[in-house]
């Protein structure tokens, strides 16, 4: 998946902390009782431990019981719970991409989440949405992410971006010289060149009256969608972007030009803050940059989320295990340790969170995206999108023409492998 290829979030009082620390189905004083020496087990993403450590303790101290912290890669989750959830060595509650929370439910591998909609409403609308399933809850959001801009701040300064894409192009015309440039993406890929087209009126799923999406109605090839491509199609053409960045090998291509200092800036995630501050990039970063009609370019919001597996013997308590690691307190404690930006609303404008750079370019970014499709049919979109739009970069076809294919190479595969839902 995309998906490491990332709400508003954040003032805490005690009374509120005190009160979301207890949100979560109520438990009768023999539940508790019977959930005594119980063991829950958590899947967390690798690396991201130490956001919970502090919370764990207290749930463990709360409840009498003892639940051990599992790092696995969160996007690598759900294909581990396929195994070891039937053969009982799986988690009680783990943790996942939001994307994938529509086959995972089809598949049956995830438990229905009971809480009251005050909890829910915690959450930023897009963040919550992310974990519906036919208006049902599977999940509860503790991180989110977007593509943001990074620039060089010693290739160029605050005052001088370039506020629309179109601007870039300019700019990028007069700097690069096929050992430099000026901006770059990775738009031959759907996961990026969305926020082209979708500015124009393109879109992956069209939606029904309740919101869900429409997996018939298909939008990757639609008037909007092409005019997108062939501002993308632009940059490839007039020879703004290398040639390296196209393919697999082109996120690599696209950090090192950064960190080398050869790129005047680049689209990507907060997933790789760290990996720049190591470099010792003078970097700044900030939202999208605007298209000439006037609309933000926008970006798919990639959500983390602790599920409960539909596997576990202690359903009750490992639910309120996923809604106790997901409230408020906790998110901003996670926030703290990991610096990943929590989907609770009321997080928004809170000082420590907002004074970090990438967290108000994640949380400004986010106003202009939507979450990335969770339906299943979403699986047979990514291929053939990302084909069509390599085809478009290399020159080997005009946008019309490979998105239509890639349209009609999924509804084929959409209708071959769901039809039968």
């Amino acid at each position: 998946m995309k998906m490491a290829k990332k709400c508003s979030v954040f003032m805490l009082c005690a009374a509120v902390s005190l009160s979301l620390a207890a949100c979560g189905p109520k438990e009768s004083s023999s539940a508790k009782s019977s959930s005594k020496g119980s063991e829950l087990v958590v899947w967390e993403d690798k690396e991201k431990s130490i956001g919970i450590q502090d919370a764990v303790a207290a749930f463990e101290k709360e409840h009498d019981v003892k639940v051990k912290v599992v790092e696995k890669p969160y996007a690598k989750q759900i294909e581990d719970l396929r195994m070891d959830g039937p053969a009982g060595t799986g988690p009680d509650v783990l943790t996942m991409p939001g994307d994938q929370i529509g086959t995972a439910v089809t598949e049956g591998l995830l438990k229905e989440l009971h809480v009251k909609k005050d909890v829910q409403s915690l959450y930023t609308d897009a963040s919550i949405q992310s974990q519906m399933v036919d208006q049902k809850l599977y999940g509860l959001p503790k991180a989110v992410e977007t593509t943001v801009l990074f620039y060089n701040k010693d290739l160029i300064t605050e005052k001088e971006l370039p506020k629309t894409l179109e601007e870039w192009y300019d700019y990028s015309k007069k700097t690069a010289d096929g050992s430099k440039f000026g901006f770059l993406a990775l738009f031959d890929q759907i996961y990026y060149a969305e926020s082209v087209m979708s500015g124009y009126g393109g879109y992956i799923f069209g939606k029904a009256k309740d919101g869900s999406y429409n997996p018939s109605d298909i939008g990757i090839n639609n008037e909007g969608a092409v005019k997108g491509a062939a501002l993308i199609q632009k940059f490839y053409k007039d020879g703004l972007f290398p040639a390296g960045i196209i393919g697999e090998q082109g996120i690599n291509v696209l950090e090192s030009l950064f960190t080398e200092g050869k790129a005047a800036a680049i689209i990507s995630g907060p997933w790789n803050v760290e990996a720049f501050s190591k470099a010792g990039i003078n970097y700044g970063i900030t939202k999208l940059p605007k298209l000439e009609n006037g609309k933000n370019m926008s970006s798919f919001i990639g959500v983390k989320s602790y599920n409960v597996s539909a596997f576990t013997k202690n359903e009750e308590l490992a639910q309120e295990l996923a809604v106790f690691l997901a409230n408020e307190k906790n998110s901003k404690t996670r926030y703290e340790e990991t610096k990943e930006v929590p989907a609770v609303k009321s997080l928004a404008n809170d000082p420590a969170i907002m004074k970090s750079e990438a967290a108000r370019a994640v949380t400004e970014q986010s106003r202009f995206s939507e979450p990335t499709p969770n339906i299943p049919e979403m699986n047979e979109i990514w291929t053939p999108a990302d084909s069509a739009l390599q085809t478009v970069a290399t020159g080997k076809a005009d946008p019309k023409q490979a998105l239509d294919q890639a349209a009609e190479t999924a509804k084929g595969q959409i209708k071959a492998k769901h039809s039968g839902k």
